[in-house]
């Protein structure tokens, strides 16, 4: 929590902010310095909604498109070119949103090969007759690391997002991806 705190204090002291109405941030601009603060918690209070229905109805055709119109629209924020801000923005573009349980599951998953051996005849293995025979066979599993875009963004000093999932059981046995709230 202490990081969240740190990241609001750096947002608010870089943000010369005075009584005046009209040096409160407004419109987008607010909306970008909310949504910085809300996505780099592992909570989501009520007063997220309005900045993270903002940030997440940015969509375009291509992921990569998608994802640099939500940095783009985190930078309208005016702390995000103070120090360590570009990197937390730039985590929270490639991470937010892509790394929960759910989208870790799906992106995630490998091919493996194994080999099956078996054998046939009478006896089985261990008569004369005996014939060992092996064939690959392939399975679909969910890896139990974290792409690197999760990882900047979960390991971010200023995000307090890291346990927010995690991975159960064992890869090459129906492991997954678990949101831990």
């Amino acid at each position: 929590m202490k990081k969240i705190l740190l990241a609001a204090a750096t947002l608010t002291t870089a943000i010369p902010l005075t009584a005046q109405a009209e040096d409160l941030l407004t419109g987008d601009v607010r909306l970008a310095c909310e949504a910085v603060l809300c996505l780099s918690s592992g909570t989501r209070p009520n007063e997220c909604a309005p900045s993270l229905r903002r940030y997440f109805d940015i969509t375009r055709k291509k992921l990569s498109d998608t994802i640099s119109a939500r940095h783009d629209f985190l930078q309208l924020c005016p702390a995000s070119n103070e120090q360590g801000m570009p990197e937390l923005v730039r985590a929270i573009a490639n991470g937010a949103g892509r790394c929960d349980a759910a989208e870790l599951n799906r992106v995630n998953q490998v091919r493996k090969s194994y080999q099956v051996c078996g054998c046939s005849g009478l006896w089985g293995c261990s008569g004369k007759d005996a014939i060992r025979t092996c064939r690959t066979e392939y399975k679909w599993v969910v890896k139990n690391q974290k792409p690197s875009y999760c990882r900047a963004y979960f390991d971010h000093a200023w995000t307090d997002v890291k346990a927010s999932v995690e991975y159960r059981g064992n890869e090459d046995a129906g492991g997954r991806w678990v949101d831990v709230r």
